[in-house]
């Protein structure tokens, strides 16, 4: 068992009091939010996500300590996990046995937030995932998209471009998790600049002539967005 010492309320916490500590934090609003927003997870206690953030922040970064609480596969202990995670210790091995163990967008998005986005191969594994056949895992590389463009701010537009290809080819795929993502990476594209503005306007008016009716979803919605009045303005400031 690893033993961490806290600056603040916790003197000491390992996992098994880290667990009852995440019991105690437990809320019915929380529990409730978690089957409204579908976290399908096998174990969850329903904590606000601010209350996740200070622990996380009282324990301090911990690769180690992480991992235990990874195996614990308590949707808020793994949450902690990404949390106090270091990327600069997170192999390529470890990505992949997270990245089969996702089973809710919720942890999907966690990880590819505050982590994946981190990882020096975070560009060739979201291209990489978007070829799995599991949901979760194919939500991940569009997860991952998006977060890389709006994080990376400096990223060159070509970077972008070679994500545009598989937004279009995976577009068909129905499931909800999936075109969903698919979505909010293609919105995410678009919206960095004016030129990949009207690069993601014309890769969704592509997928509006398509016959299938996710590639349709996808980009009607995505295209509201791309031309609104706000984005437009916002991007001519650039």
């Amino acid at each position: 068992m690893i033993e961490i010492v806290s600056m603040k309320k916790y003197s000491l916490v390992n996992t098994e009091e880290l667990l009852k500590t995440l019991q105690s934090l437990s809320t019915p609003k929380a529990k409730e939010a978690l089957s409204h927003f579908k976290v399908t997870t096998k174990i969850a206690y329903g904590i606000p996500t601010p209350a996740l953030k200070k622990l996380a922040k009282e324990i301090g970064k911990n690769h180690q300590f992480a991992q235990e609480l990874w195996k614990t596969e308590v949707f808020e202990a793994r949450a902690i996990a990404v949390l106090i995670e270091q990327p600069e210790k997170v192999t390529a091995k470890q990505m992949e046995l997270w990245l089969k163990d996702f089973d809710s967008w919720a942890i999907v998005d966690t990880c590819c937030c505050y982590l994946f986005r981190l990882m020096p191969n975070a560009y060739e594994k979201a291209m990489e995932w978007t070829l799995r056949e599991k949901e979760f895992e194919k939500r991940t590389g569009f997860s991952l998209m998006a977060y890389l463009a709006v994080h990376d701010k400096k990223e060159s537009d070509e970077k972008f471009e070679q994500f545009l290809p598989l937004i279009i080819r995976e577009a068909i795929d129905e499931r909800n998790f999936v075109k969903k993502a698919i979505n909010w990476a293609l919105r995410q594209i678009g919206k960095r600049n004016k030129r990949m503005n009207t690069i993601a306007i014309k890769v969704a008016n592509e997928l509006l002539q398509t016959p299938s009716r996710s590639a349709r979803w996808i980009a009607t919605d995505a295209l509201k967005e791309l031309h609104s009045e706000a984005i437009q303005k916002r991007i001519k400031s650039k």
